[in-house]
C-alpha cells in the first residue's frame, strides 16, 4: 500500500465533471481552489476531475479556453500548496506531464495517508463498485497497459471519438442497473479496510455524499463519501470537499451561495 504523509490541514475533493458545457461548475470550482489556497496545507483532487481526458498531450498543444482557465488555476495552486492530481474512470489517462506542467503530483491510485487525524485510505472508490462486473471488465481493459498505448497512438480526433462514444454508451448502460450495482460493495470495503491499518476511508465516484459507520475486524470504522459538483444542469447546486486537520474529518457540502 502506498503511502503519503501530509501534515497540516488537508482538504479532498472529487468528481467535478469539469469540461466546455460547465462554466458555472468551473466558477465554483475556481473559487473552492481560492479557498483552497488560504485555507489549506495541502490538496487533493481524488479523480473525476474531468469529465473526460484523452491525453496529457491535448492539455499541452492548444488546450480549449475552459481547459487552459482550469490549468492556470492550478499552477496557481502548486505555487502555494501541494497539489495532488487523482485519476478517476472519467480521466485516468491524465499522466505525469500534465502533473508536471501544472506543478502537481499525480496521486497513487489507493494510497494511505498519513494525517494529523491518523491515517486515512484514499481512492477514487469506483474500484469498490465490484457488484457491477460489466463495468469492473471495462475498468481493467481501459488500464491495461497495452490498451493505453495504443489509444495514444490514434489522433485526437479519433480519441475524442472513441470517448464520447464510451460515454453515450455508460450512460445508456446506466440506466438500466439497479443503483445498488453501481454503488460500492459492502464485502469490498470490509476488504480494504482489513487490508490497511486505517479506521477512516475517503472516496468519492458514487456521487451519494455521506459518512458510514461500520465495524470490521471488531473496529469502528468510519466511510467518507465525497459529493459531486454540478452548478450547471438545474435543481439545487452540489458540491463540496472533506477538510481533514489534528480534529479529524469534516465533510463540506457547497452551494451557490457559498
Amino acid at each position: 500500500m502506498n503511502k503519503l504523509r501530509l501534515a497540516g490541514t488537508v482538504w479532498i475533493a472529487s468528481d467535478i465533471h469539469l469540461g466546455p458545457n460547465t462554466p458555472a461548475t468551473a466558477r465554483a470550482f475556481h473559487q473552492f481552489l481560492d479557498q483552497a489556497c488560504a485555507k489549506a496545507d495541502a490538496l487533493i483532487l481524488c479523480g473525476d476531475i474531468f469529465d473526460a481526458w484523452i491525453g496529457d498531450d491535448l492539455a499541452l498543444s492548444e488546450p480549449p479556453s475552459w481547459l487552459s482557465e482550469t490549468l492556470e488555476k492550478f499552477r496557481q495552486v502548486s505555487e502555494k500548496i501541494p497539489l495532488w492530481l487523482g485519476r478517476g474512470n472519467r480521466d485516468f489517462l491524465m499522466g505525469r506531464v500534465l502533473a508536471g506542467d501544472v506543478g502537481a503530483q499525480i496521486l497513487p491510485d489507493s494510497v494511505c495517508l498519513d494525517t494529523d487525524a491518523g491515517l486515512i485510505l484514499l481512492s477514487h472508490g469506483d474500484e469498490y463498485c465490484t457488484e457491477d462486473r460489466g463495468y469492473q471488465r471495462f475498468r481493467r481493459l481501459v488500464r491495461c497497459p497495452a490498451v493505453q498505448w495504443l489509444f495514444m497512438r490514434l489522433s485526437l480526433s479519433a480519441r475524442r471519438g472513441i470517448a464520447d462514444l464510451a460515454r453515450r454508451r455508460s450512460m445508456a448502460s446506466n440506466r438500466h442497473k439497479p443503483m445498488s450495482i453501481m454503488d460500492v460493495s459492502p464485502a469490498a470495503i470490509e476488504r480494504a479496510f482489513s487490508g490497511a491499518d486505517a479506521d477512516i476511508m475517503v472516496h468519492g465516484h458514487t456521487h451519494r455524499p455521506q459518512v458510514h459507520r461500520l465495524m470490521v475486524d471488531g473496529r469502528e470504522r468510519r466511510r467518507y463519501v465525497l459529493p459531486d459538483w454540478d452548478y450547471d444542469h438545474g435543481g439545487d447546486p452540489r458540491g463540496g470537499w472533506l477538510a481533514i486537520d489534528a480534529a479529524g474529518p469534516h465533510l463540506n457540502q457547497a452551494s451557490k451561495s457559498s
